[in-house]
């Protein structure tokens, strides 16, 4: 078992091939600053080359999951740090993509608070559990911002008039809207979400891995291919896949 210590913005476990990612700012809902975006970066990367490693689970310590980005950094993100305001929005964007782009499978643990760059992580997953006491939406045009960088994940998941909505007014999704959307696979008591999480991890894991790589990236990768393009694809892995029996 692999562990960070407490003071560390992000935890590292493992339980047994799974690797559990704990965002851990407790004390600011687990806002996005730049050394926990940097860690969950380097830990999700981690995860993708070690092969004991088959799935990973994505959590957040305290009441909340994210409350998005930690606006106390914005002060010195400025105009006339113009090089400094590219590395972040480049680092954000990222960490916002990566869990598609890991070869293997990611299920989000979502209690209370999923905003802005947090409500991106959860349903950047490719499944996500979610707590009753869930709150998922984009307060950014609230605080005179623009959700950005997690407008693409949010269209995609979402059909434009209320993924409009969400932007436009800042509403939070309850629970049960987010799971009637599609947003969300499961909804559990908030006692019950990682545990849930971990099951399905635990099924992912027990999949021959190479497999399971293969079967995440051609997902992501026909979602936006023209049918026969698709078709295509697909075929080209079917070939692949009879080497992957044991």
């Amino acid at each position: 078992m692999t562990v960070t210590t407490t003071g560390e913005p992000l935890l590292v476990e493992d339980r047994g091939p799974v690797r559990v990612l704990t965002l851990n700012r407790p004390a600011k809902l687990n806002a996005l600053n730049t050394a926990l975006t940097r860690a969950l970066d380097e830990a999700l990367r981690a995860a993708d080359r070690e092969p004991s490693v088959r799935a990973v689970v994505l959590t957040g310590s305290g009441r909340g999951f994210c409350a998005g980005a930690d606006l106390t950094e914005f002060a010195e993100l400025t105009p006339d740090n113009q090089a400094r305001v590219l590395d972040r929005a480049e680092l954000t964007a990222t960490v916002q993509t990566r869990l598609q782009r890991l070869g293997k499978p990611v299920v989000s643990a979502v209690r209370g608070a999923a905003v802005g760059g947090g409500a991106g992580l959860a349903i950047g997953a490719d499944m996500a559990v979610a707590g009753t006491d869930l709150k998922f939406g984009y307060p950014e045009l609230r605080h005179s911002l623009v959700p950005a960088l997690v407008m693409t994940g949010l269209q995609r998941h979402l059909g434009r008039k209320l993924a409009f909505e969400l932007i436009s007014t800042g509403r939070l999704l309850d629970a049960a809207e987010a799971a009637g959307h599609g947003l969300v696979n499961r909804v559990v008591e908030p006692g019950q979400v990682l545990a849930t999480a971990l099951g399905i991890a635990e099924g992912w894991a027990a999949v021959e891995p190479r497999a399971m790589r293969a079967a995440k990236e051609l997902f992501h990768r026909v979602a936006d291919l023209p049918y026969e393009a698709a078709m295509r694809a697909g075929q080209d892995v079917n070939a692949l896949m009879r080497g992957f029996r044991r």
